[in-house]
């Protein structure tokens, strides 16, 4: 049984999906079930009705007995620029509940995964490398350094845990750069984007394909090593592949919309620095993180950003807000 925690936002919605579709037995919660109260969390997991297995949200019938073996928690406070002015609120969601979470599944004997960010490192790789699993984090934000303390917390708390560093996520389910960028050059006849920000756009599809195929290499794992070997517990990167800026990701949103009939109007867009749209949270300049550890620990190929966005795109699944 899978326990997933934020149930409700783009990517615990593309999980759901996707647990469904794969016949998984899983219980979703969102805000009902506070993740800063130890004791909300704990009612829940003890109050749990082991005695019928459960799929989505609703008692399925004739079910084997289920207990909860995993957690995934997607919750986490996302306002990156009202995190500035929110420091607390901030750290008892990003900081606080995942530790509180970490407690609750190594006390019902679950397994954890965490999703993180890109945003706990500081971006001024000089050497324009991609950040490694281990990499020194210098988080440079409320954001960055909140999600950062929920790492340390997990990692303090347990040892049978997944974290998962994505960046530049977009979605079916929820606001995203995908959305809001084919809304304006619906709307407009010119654009100007960040250019001077480099990452990974990942698609939410990708981050939760992995998640199913971790949680699937452990509760199939029929050896220590190799291939039929669970995946090791630790912190691991998890973006789609290659690289762009936020123009690059925007000139490539256009493309596809063209081409598939998701933009109708003629857009022009412009390069331009991240000082001619200051914000009050400093976005790392460069945060392209390296899936080696990853690929290698699930012997999988990720996809590369451009392939994902165009599958996204063209889907009968795309419905800007």
């Amino acid at each position: 049984m899978i326990w997933l925690i934020g149930k409700n936002g783009m990517l615990g919605k593309e999980l759901s999906r996707l647990f469904d579709q794969n016949k998984m037995q899983w219980v979703g919660t969102d805000a009902e079930v506070d993740i800063t109260s130890p004791e909300a969390l704990e009612t829940f997991a003890s109050s749990h009705d082991v005695s019928a297995g459960r799929t989505g949200n609703a008692v399925s019938k004739g079910a084997p007995p289920a207990k909860i073996t995993w957690v995934v928690n997607c919750a986490a406070y996302t306002a990156v620029d009202k995190a500035e002015d929110n420091l607390e609120i901030a750290r008892k969601v990003n900081a606080l509940g995942p530790q509180n979470i970490a407690r609750t599944a190594r006390h019902i004997g679950a397994k954890l995964i965490h999703i993180s960010t890109d945003y706990v490192f500081d971006g001024e790789n000089a050497e324009k490398v991609p950040y490694d699993d281990e990499a020194k984090k210098n988080p440079q934000s409320v954001y960055g350094l909140t999600k950062s303390e929920g790492e340390d917390a997990i990692q303090k708390e347990m040892t049978q845990y997944y974290i998962l560093r994505t960046a530049w996520l977009y979605g079916f389910c929820g606001a995203n750069f995908v959305y809001k960028m084919t809304e304006l050059m619906n709307g407009k006849s010119s654009l100007k984007v960040v250019d001077d920000q480099r990452g990974t756009p990942t698609c939410a599809t990708t981050l939760a394909d992995v998640i199913v195929k971790i949680i699937n290499s452990s509760d199939n794992a029929h050896s220590l090593f190799g291939k039929n070997a669970a995946i090791p517990y630790g912190v691991y990167n998890c973006t789609d592949e290659g690289q762009a800026s936020w123009f690059e990701f925007a000139g490539k949103i256009y493309e596809y919309g063209r081409k598939y009939g998701r933009i109708q109007n003629t857009c022009e867009l412009s390069a331009c620095t991240s000082e001619e749209f200051p914000q009050k949270a400093k976005r790392p300049a460069w945060s392209v993180l390296s899936k080696t550890k990853l690929q290698s620990a699930l012997h999988i190929k990720l996809p590369t950003w451009e392939n994902a966005l165009e599958k996204f795109i063209k889907s009968e699944r795309f419905k800007p807000l």
